[in-house]
């Protein structure tokens, strides 16, 4: 089961505070926009996303497809198919992918101690 590139998707009080300290740790901005809310940062191979107002919590991403710089990977696992492996292991999901669909789409589960983990496909 191929993940793809991983990040933190941290939920934010004030958006403009959290990039200058973030900055001050060596992130610099890598995507994102400050008026709908978000920012991607990356310091090295680290990369975190920055989101006022659009999360209830902190969320473990991973992204299907796509490696650390957010490039298309020429081979990975569908989202679909990562679904079935899970589900197939017996991991319930808070929000499935549509299976008959293809292309974009993600999943939500959360591991034993509720921290919710996104699987977030988007190609």
């Amino acid at each position: 089961m191929q993940l793809g590139a991983f990040s933190v998707s941290l939920t934010v009080k004030d958006l403009a505070a959290s990039k200058e300290f973030y900055e001050k740790l060596g992130f610099s901005y890598k995507g994102g926009d400050e008026n709908q809310g978000w920012l991607v940062l990356k310091n090295g191979t680290a990369v975190i996303g920055l989101f006022q107002g659009m999360f209830d919590k902190n969320i473990l991403t991973f992204n299907p497809g796509w490696d650390s710089n957010a490039q298309h990977l020429s081979e990975f696992t569908d989202i679909r198919d990562i679904q079935r492996q899970l589900v197939a292991q017996g991991v319930k999901l808070k929000k499935p992918a549509d299976l008959d669909s293809s292309g974009p789409e993600h999943i939500i589960l959360e591991d034993p101690d509720g921290n919710q983990i996104m699987l977030d496909q988007h190609r």
